[in-house]
C-alpha cells in the first residue's frame, strides 16, 4: 500500500504532533465539565476516535492529553511508542501485528503520560487508530519543546531530543 492512497483514500490531514489524522467519531453526548476533574476546561464528548498514519520518515513528537488513549493497529510495519510517566518513569511498547514477538495490537497510554511514537522499519509506514475518553479537545493537548520537557525530565534528554520538533 503507499502512503500517499491511504491518506487520499481516508482524507487525512496532517496532525500537529507529526503524521496523518482524521477524526472517525466523536459522540453526542458530553460529560458535564462539573463531572471531571479540575485538568479539564468545559464540558468533553463521551468519546473520540481517529485514523492515524505515520510514516518512518516522520515521527509523533511527545505531547500529553488528560485522557487516556487506547492505540489500535491496522496495518504496515510496527511502531515504538514511547512514555514518560508524571514521576519521569520511561516505558516503550511496540505495536504491531507480530504478537509472537511481544507486539500489542492494541495499548493504553495513560492519562497525563508524555508519549511519542516512531515507525521502526525504514521507508514504511504504521496506520493505527486511537480512541480517547472522555473525548479529545485541542484545549487538553500539550506538545512541549524539547528544552520544556528536558528540563522536566532530564534523565531522559536523549529520547526527548530525538522524538521533538524543536
Amino acid at each position: 500500500m503507499k502512503v500517499a492512497k491511504i491518506i487520499s483514500h481516508f482524507n487525512l490531514i496532517e496532525h500537529p504532533e507529526g503524521g496523518y489524522f482524521k477524526e472517525t467519531y466523536r459522540s453526542n453526548g458530553e460529560i458535564q465539565s462539573k463531572h471531571l476533574g479540575n485538568e479539564f476546561d468545559g464540558n468533553r464528548n463521551y468519546c473520540t476516535s481517529i485514523y492515524f498514519l505515520l510514516t518512518s520518515d516522520k515521527f509523533s513528537a511527545f505531547h500529553k492529553i488528560n485522557q487516556d488513549e487506547i492505540w489500535h493497529f491496522y496495518t504496515g510495519t510496527t511502531l515504538r511508542l514511547h512514555m514518560i510517566s508524571p514521576n519521569g518513569a520511561y516505558a516503550a511498547v511496540l505495536i504491531g501485528n507480530d504478537f509472537l514477538n511481544g507486539e500489542v495490537l492494541q495499548f493504553t497510554v495513560p492519562a497525563r503520560y508524555y508519549f511519542a511514537a516512531e515507525v521502526l522499519e525504514k521507508n514504511s509506514f504504521s496506520f493505527t487508530g486511537c480512541t480517547v475518553s472522555p473525548g479529545f479537545d485541542f484545549r487538553d493537548f500539550v506538545l512541549p519543546s524539547c528544552k520544556e520537557l528536558s528540563k522536566k525530565f532530564p534523565k531522559h534528554k536523549k529520547i526527548i531530543k530525538q522524538l521533538t520538533h524543536d
